[in-house]
Parts: C-alpha cells; structure tokens; sequence
C-alpha cells in the first residue's frame, strides 16, 4: 500500500499576481508530481505482485478554490484528482486500487501551528484563532474540525479487502463544507 500524504502551501502574502513561475512549480512539484513520482516508482511491482492500493490524499480546497495567493495548492490538488481517476482507470485490471480522500479542516499539527500563528500576531485565544479559519473556508456544519485519525480510519478501510469495490473515487471528509459535489 502507497499513501501520499505529502501537502503544502506556504503562499507567500499578496494575490495570486504575486507569484512566480518558480513558486508555481514547488508547489507543483510537491503536491501533484511527488505522488506521480511514488505511483512510478511502487505500482509497477504493485502491478507484478497483482494487486496494491495507492490513496493520495488531496483536499477540498479543489473543490472550492480560494483566490489570492493559495490558487497554486487548489489547482495542484484539482490536477492530483484528474490524475488520480486516470491512473485508477489505468491500473484497475491489473488489480491495482487508487483512491483520493479530500480531508477539510483537519487539526493535524500543522494547522495547530497555523492556529498559533494567528492566536500570536492578533492576540486572539485559541478558538478565535480557529474560527477564522473555519469561517474562512465557509464553516463546518458538524460544529467542529476534523480529527486525523478521521482521515486514517477511512484510508484504513480503503486499504483493506472491504474497500475492494472502490475504485476512482474521491471521498471528501468535511464535517459538511462543501454544500454540493
């Protein structure tokens, strides 16, 4: 089994006009072309030992792309799911299963860090700090962010037999952000 769970953005401040080729292609490089480089690398013996599953973790951010100077990471994770239903499609008869699980507001270590940056330079507490973010990305109507082990549970299940059947298929785990999909 191959997850890739490799993501980042750290946009610089200022609009979407601010930034460079050179930025464009990091966050290229790591959020779309680091996983087709892993898939190139293990699903060949995938494929020789019949059979494997790759889960790339993507982000709802492609289904609801901020404007500004995060365009760069909503458009490399909307090329990720292009290309992670190719691929399925591609490899699906050689037994190789490949999914795409969409997370939303996850308060993973990274994003307690963002949540400190905020609480730091405004003076906010903790929850201030964390319900802009979640106000920024347009609520979470379950009332509260997503817990990683959220995340594993349902690439666990992907992973095992019982998720057999699931081919293609880009689960968003949101708390109920995205209103359609």
């Amino acid at each position: 089994m191959l997850v890739n769970n490799l993501g980042a953005s750290n946009a610089p401040a200022g609009g979407f006009e601010t930034l460079t080729d050179d930025f464009w292609q990091i966050i290229l490089d790591v959020n779309l072309l680091a996983p087709v480089r892993l898939d190139r690398a293990f699903i060949p013996g995938m494929i020789a030992r019949g059979g494997g599953v790759v889960v790339h973790i993507g982000s709802i951010a492609h289904l609801m792309p901020q404007t500004g100077s995060t365009l760069p990471y909503s458009t490399a994770k909307g090329a990720l799911r292009t290309y992670s239903k190719g691929l399925a499609r591609a490899v699906a008869s050689s037994g190789v299963r490949v999914n795409m699980v969409s997370p939303g507001f996850i308060e993973t270590s990274g994003a307690k860090k963002q949540i400190a940056e905020i609480q730091q330079n405004t003076g906010v507490t903790v929850e201030e700090a964390r319900k802009q973010i979640v106000d920024m990305i347009g609520g979470i109507p379950l009332g509260r962010t997503g817990r990683p082990e959220e995340i594993a549970e349902l690439v666990a299940f992907l992973a095992s037999d019982r998720g057999a059947f699931a081919i293609g298929v880009d689960y968003i785990l949101d708390g109920g952000t995205i209103p359609t999909v």
